[in-house]
């Protein structure tokens, strides 16, 4: 944290990016505008996929539908200001402009944990109760826990954006990353005790809305795996476990990238290691959400290729 006298209010925050890498921008540029394209890409074709699907047309794919909105949504909040800053050294971000984009990045974040609690969830119905899963898992319910899911989570981060708002900047502060992360503009404010409160309250609120999810997630997988134990066949366990394997899978990535964010926070490791594995943190699920789900589900990869295939005759 800095020390200052500058009192009045901050206008721009300065973005520093890759301290060691500022000579290696246009690599950059190019390596995210694909990761992008990539996200973009196979989400949309996933959400356009189970629309147009009428087999897909269940609470599992209505929650992955939400869960690809979220990747999109989450990865724009925050790569094209990134793609500016590595294309045309575009550092500067106005102080409404960074809140802003801290709170839509927090509150993404947040509503991920919460949808894959739903997810896990839904599983746990179709695996533990499923001569009750239908009148349990209407169309109506789904949308109450989706939007349960979204609204919670994007009032999480509200009290610390606010906070960090409040505390006092030097007159261009410099935050030590790709984007407005929380920890990152805290630690861009002046030193004082204010500052260091914010800092606690961020990080007791990450390890919150990170384990509880978690701890959920974890119940609902116990059960599931004592219900699938239980099938007498092996034809019927393997398709019990099939049913859930994407969605064990997608939890695993995005708590391996947490740990690793967590890890490259606590432990002394150059600057730059620390700010790209935040925004692997930040990329990553997106990115490899829609694989997961179209390599490991074949009612997903078959809707795939009927889109694909589609699209192709149209053209041609």
């Amino acid at each position: 944290m800095e020390t200052c006298n500058f009192t009045g209010p901050v206008q721009y925050f300065f973005i520093v990016g890759f301290p060691d890498l500022q000579d290696h921008q246009f690599p950059l540029f190019f390596v995210f505008l694909v990761f992008y394209l990539l996200i973009l890409a196979s989400n949309l074709t996933i959400i356009l996929a189970v629309a147009a699907e009428p087999k897909l047309h269940k609470p599992m794919y209505f929650f992955l539908t939400n869960l690809s909105v979220l990747d999109i949504l989450l990865t724009t909040t925050t790569i094209p200001k990134m793609l500016a800053m590595f294309l045309i050294n575009s550092r500067l971000i106005s102080a409404h402009g960074c809140f802003l984009q801290m709170y839509c990045f927090h509150g993404l974040v947040v509503t991920e944990t919460f949808l894959l609690v739903v997810m896990s969830y839904d599983r746990y119905e179709a695996i533990c109760h499923p001569l009750h899963y239908a009148v349990r898992m209407t169309r109506r319910g789904n949308i109450r826990l989706a939007a349960g899911a979204w609204v919670s989570a994007l009032l999480v981060p509200i009290p610390a954006v606010v906070q960090s708002s409040q505390l006092v900047y030097s007159e261009t502060p410099r935050v030590y990353h790709c984007f407005c992360d929380h920890l990152a503009v805290v630690q861009a404010a002046c030193q004082n005790a204010s500052a260091d409160s914010q800092t606690f309250l961020g990080f007791t609120i990450a390890m919150i809305v990170s384990f509880v999810p978690l701890l959920l997630v974890s119940v609902s997988y116990a059960y599931i795996i004592l219900s699938i134990l239980r099938i007498n066949s092996k034809d019927g366990r393997s398709k019990a476990f099939s049913t859930c394997s994407s969605h064990l899978i997608v939890v695993s990535t995005y708590y391996s990238s947490i740990a690793m964010a967590y890890v490259s926070y606590r432990a002394d490791m150059p600057l730059d290691v620390h700010v790209m594995s935040n925004v692997v943190f930040a990329i990553l699920t997106p990115l490899v959400n829609p694989l997961i789900y179209t390599l490991r589900n074949k009612e997903v990869k078959s809707a795939v290729k009927k889109i694909v295939v589609l699209n192709i005759r149209q053209r041609y």
